[in-house]
């Protein structure tokens, strides 16, 4: 399949799926800064693969895919930090855990292609 578009990228529309999951979860949160950092990594990984795409170069695409890697990580470490604070169940933990490393994974393919 030929990507015409980020939105035909999987792994952009996986990053959308947690971000809004993310922003959903902890909407009632009160530790706004707790809040607004899971919330910018989230919305950092898709944004940096959507920005990405865009510069139609290769190279440029994949700095951007690495640093969509990065925010992934950070919002997997903040998940730690949630469960073990309290802020989320297990079974939240687990969902967006594993998507956010589904996430990854596929911008590791992505980067490998290119």
């Amino acid at each position: 399949m030929k990507i015409e578009k980020f939105e035909d990228i999987l792994s952009w529309q996986k990053s959308r799926e947690l971000t809004i999951t993310v922003y959903n979860i902890f909407r009632g949160t009160k530790d706004f800064g707790f809040k607004n950092q899971i919330e910018r990594a989230s919305v950092s990984i898709m944004n940096n693969v959507a920005e990405g795409f865009e510069r139609k170069s290769n190279k440029e695409f994949k700095y951007f895919l690495f640093v969509a890697k990065g925010s992934c990580a950070e919002v997997r470490s903040m998940l730690y930090l949630a469960k073990d604070l309290h802020k989320i169940d297990e079974s939240e933990f687990i969902k967006l855990y594993n998507l956010s490393l589904e996430i990854s994974k596929l911008l590791s393919g992505l980067i490998k292609k290119l």
